[in-house]
């Protein structure tokens, strides 16, 4: 199997972690406020379609920050 470039791993993770975090968070939001039941899954979906890719843009740019600022705290 060939290997992606080690340069596309921060984009890939953050790509990732972000839409695994997002599909759960939207989940768990719609649940609470639809409730189980018809278009439950829909709405979900939906909600998780909007979100991961404002989840994503957000982390591309905050993350260098949050990098930095653990450099700064972490030994």
């Amino acid at each position: 199997m060939t290997k992606l470039p080690a340069w596309t791993q921060p984009a890939l993770f953050a790509t990732l972690t972000t839409g695994f975090a997002s599909f759960m968070v939207s989940g768990i939001a719609t649940l609470r406020a639809l409730g189980p039941g018809p278009g439950f899954l829909a709405s979900w979906i939906g909600g998780w379609l909007w979100s991961w890719p404002v989840a994503a843009v957000a982390m591309y740019f905050i993350a260098p920050h949050v990098r930095r600022l653990l450099a700064r705290v972490c030994a």
